[in-house]
């Protein structure tokens, strides 16, 4: 995992909420962040910002659950993408 990837969405996601305290660990989910709309937000921003594809199985909560889990999504997506 990439920093910077873990800094751009984390970021994002205090773009929605600018008063909240976040690390890479915590659950977003449990925090109350998301919602189903945000979700889907969520999603298409890390295609868009990192240029990547994300397919149906990996469209899993765990992989969306705390900004580590997101930014490991992300550099297996990259490495998926180079390997092709």
């Amino acid at each position: 995992m990439t920093n910077t990837h873990a800094a751009t969405i984390r970021a994002f996601i205090l773009g929605r909420h600018p008063r909240a305290e976040l690390t890479d660990e915590q659950d977003i989910f449990s925090l109350g962040f998301i919602n189903s709309l945000f979700a889907m937000e969520l999603v298409m921003f890390i295609e868009k910002q990192f240029a990547v594809s994300l397919p149906n199985n990996e469209l899993r909560i765990d992989n969306f659950r705390t900004v580590s889990s997101m930014a490991e999504l992300v550099e297996r997506r990259l490495s998926a993408a180079s390997a092709a």
